[in-house]
C-alpha cells in the first residue's frame, strides 16, 4: 500500500507544498495574480496556436479564434478552475488529413459534431472512467508529455533558408538565441526570490523582450511566424453539403477528435486538481469542452482541449480561480484585435524559455528514482506510456497503459488462486480443498489443474470460503471440474457459494451445500445463460 501512497503523492511532492481550498476565494489580491496570470498565458498562446494552425493546414487565425473560444467558454464553464484550454497539437496531427483531403469546412463541422460527442459523454458521465487509469499510467503520461514539450520548443531552433527549407540555426544568432532562452529561464528562477507579486513568467517575458527591442536584437520573433492581426470571430454555418455522405466523411474524425480531446483534458484534470487540491468535475468538463467545441466549430474555430504546458503556467504563476482562464482568453483577443503589432515583437526565445521551465516543472523526476522501488510492472507501464505518447499520441498512450496494466493486475490475480487440502471434520474419508484467490477468466483454467478426480477420495468439498467468483469463466470452470469428478464415479460438493452462483450451478445438477454464512456478492454475468448444456448436463 506504501508504494501506491508514493506514487499517487509524486505531484505534491515535486511542486506545491501548499494545497489550495476546494473554493478559492476571490480576494483583490487573487484577482490580480490570476489577470497577471491569464497575461502570461495568453502570451504563450500565441505561438502554439499558430504552429497548430500551421500543422492542422488552415490559416493562423482559424488556431487564434479557437484557442480565444474554447479557452473562455471551458474557462467560464469548465469542471477544474485554473485549466487552460485551446487549440492543441493532438487534435492538430488528426485534422491535417480531413482538411487536406476535404477541405476546413469539412473541419468545422466535424468540429461541431466532436462538440456534440463530448457533451453526450458528459451528460451520460463517461468521464468517471478516468478513475480506471493507474497512477503510474499517468506518471507515464506526465513524462511523456513533458518530453513532448521540449521536442516541440525545438523548432524555434530552426528558420527557413532562401530556398524555403527549414534548417537549424547556426553561429551567433543560435548562440544568441541559447543566451536569450536561458536567461528566460534565470528570470522565471529568481524572481520568486525576490517578489511574487508579479508572475515570474511575465517578468522573465517582459524583461527579455525589452532588452531585444531597445537593441534591435536579431532573433526570431512572434511576427516571424504569422501576421497575428484579425476581427472578431464571425458566426457561419459550415458549408457543407448536409447528408449521410457528410456524416461518412466527419465521424470518424468526430470520434477520434472527441476522445482524444477528453482524453487529454480529463488527464489535465487530474493532474491540475492534484495540485490545486480539488476533485471532481469530470462530467461538467466533458459538457463545457463539448459546448466550446459547438461554439468555436461555428465560428471558424479548429477547435481545441486542455492545453497541459499552459495550464502548468497558470497554476504555477499562482492562478487558482475562473478569472485566470478567462483573462487569458481575453487578453488574446485583444491581441487580436489590438495589439498584433506589439505581440509580433515578442522574441520567441522568450517563450521558449517558459516553455522548457514547463518541461522542468511538469517532469516527475523523482518517479526516476521510484523506478527501483515500485515492481517492475509498474515501472514497464511508465516507460510503455512515456515512448507511446512521444512516438504516437496521448490517447494511445493511456490506452495502451490502461490495457497493459489490466492485463498485469489480471495475471498477478489469477496467480493467486489455490487450494489447500485437508481431511474433513465433519465427513470421515471426505477430503476438503480450501479455496482461496479470485476465480475469474485469468485464473479458471489454472483452477482446473489443482484438483486430481482420479486420486481423489470418494468424497470431495470444494470450500469457497476464501475466494470469490467472479465471472462465467469461473461458473464454466466450477463445472469443469464437477463433471470431471462425476465422471470418475466420486461425489463433489461444494460451500459457501454465493446465492446467484447457487441458482447457476444448480441448473447443472451440481450438489451445493446451503451454509448459513453463504456470501452474498453478485457475479459479473449474465443470468440468463444456462450453464447446465456445460459438461452434458
Amino acid at each position: 500500500m506504501a508504494r501506491f501512497t508514493t506514487i499517487a503523492d509524486f505531484t505534491r511532492r515535486l511542486r506545491i507544498a501548499d494545497r489550495s481550498p476546494e473554493n478559492t476565494p476571490i480576494t483583490p489580491m487573487q484577482a490580480k495574480t490570476d489577470i497577471l496570470s491569464g497575461l502570461t498565458v495568453a502570451l504563450a498562446l500565441v505561438p502554439e496556436a499558430v504552429a497548430f494552425a500551421f500543422v492542422a493546414g488552415v490559416e493562423p487565425l482559424v488556431g487564434l479564434y479557437a484557442a480565444f473560444i474554447v479557452g473562455l467558454i471551458t474557462a467560464t464553464f469548465g469542471g477544474r478552475p485554473g485549466m487552460i484550454s485551446g487549440a492543441t497539437g493532438a487534435l492538430a496531427v488528426v485534422m491535417v488529413a480531413l482538411v487536406a483531403q476535404h477541405g476546413v469546412q469539412y473541419l468545422f463541422a466535424t468540429v461541431v459534431l466532436m462538440g456534440i460527442l463530448q457533451i453526450l459523454a458528459g451528460i451520460f458521465r463517461l468521464g468517471k472512467f478516468m478513475r480506471l487509469v493507474p497512477h503510474p499510467v499517468m506518471l507515464g503520461f506526465v513524462n511523456g508529455l513533458a518530453i513532448v514539450i521540449f521536442l516541440a520548443q525545438l523548432e524555434q531552433f530552426q528558420t527557413v533558408d532562401a530556398t524555403g527549407n527549414h534548417v537549424w540555426l547556426s553561429g551567433a544568432k543560435l548562440w544568441i538565441t541559447l543566451a536569450l532562452v536561458g536567461l528566460t529561464m534565470f528570470l522565471i528562477w529568481a524572481t520568486p526570490k525576490i517578489t511574487k507579486a508579479i508572475p515570474a513568467p511575465l517578468v522573465a517575458i517582459g524583461l527579455v523582450a525589452t532588452l531585444v527591442i531597445v537593441f534591435n536584437i536579431d532573433v526570431e520573433r512572434v511576427g516571424d511566424l504569422a501576421n497575428i492581426k484579425g476581427g472578431l470571430p464571425q458566426f457561419a454555418i459550415p458549408m457543407v453539403p448536409f447528408d449521410l455522405e457528410t456524416l461518412r466523411i466527419i465521424l470518424p474524425y468526430a470520434i477520434i477528435l472527441a476522445a482524444i480531446g477528453l482524453i487529454e483534458s480529463l488527464l489535465t484534470l487530474n493532474l491540475v486538481g492534484d495540485i490545486t487540491g480539488k476533485k471532481g468535475g469530470a462530467s461538467q468538463e466533458c459538457i463545457a469542452q463539448g459546448g466550446a467545441n459547438i461554439v468555436t466549430g461555428f465560428f471558424g474555430g479548429m477547435g481545441g482541449c486542455a492545453m497541459i504546458g499552459q495550464s502548468m503556467i497558470n497554476v504555477n504563476s499562482g492562478g487558482r480561480t475562473r478569472l485566470a482562464g478567462i483573462s487569458a482568453a481575453l487578453f488574446l483577443l485583444v491581441f487580436i484585435l489590438f495589439a498584433s503589432g506589439i505581440i509580433e515583437l515578442i522574441p520567441l526565445a522568450a517563450l521558449v524559455g517558459v516553455m522548457f521551465m514547463v518541461v522542468i516543472g511538469t517532469f516527475a523526476w523523482q518517479s526516476i528514482r521510484l523506478m527501483r522501488r515500485i515492481p517492475r510492472s509498474d515501472g514497464l507501464v511508465i516507460v510503455l506510456v512515456t515512448v507511446v505518447t512521444v512516438l504516437e499520441d496521448l490517447a494511445i498512450a493511456v490506452v495502451v497503459g490502461v490495457i497493459v496494466s489490466a492485463l498485469v493486475y489480471a495475471w498477478n490475480a489469477a496467480s493467486q488462486i489455490q487450494a489447500k487440502a485437508h481431511p474433513s471434520k465433519s465427513e470421515k474419508g471426505a477430503r476438503v480443498y480450501d479455496i482461496t484467490g479470485p476465480l475469474f477468466f485469468g485464473s479458471a483454467t489454472r483452477f482446473q489443474e489443482l484438483f486430481d478426480p482420479e486420486s481423489d477420495p470418494e468424497s470431495v468439498i470444494l470450500d469457497f470460503d476464501g475466494s470469490r467468483v467472479v465471472d462465467e469463466s469461473a461458473l464454466q470452470a466450477i463445472e469443469a471440474v464437477a463433471a470431471k469428478y462425476n465422471a470418475a464415479g466420486k461425489t463433489l460438493k461444494l460451500r459457501h457459494l454465493s446465492r446467484d452462483c447457487h441458482a447457476l450451478l444448480s441448473k447443472a445438477g451440481q450438489l451445493i451445500v446451503d451454509m448459513d454464512d453463504d456470501p452474498s456478492y453478485q457475479i459479473a454475468t449474465d443470468y440468463g445463460v444456462t450453464l447446465g448444456r456445460i459438461g452434458g448436463h
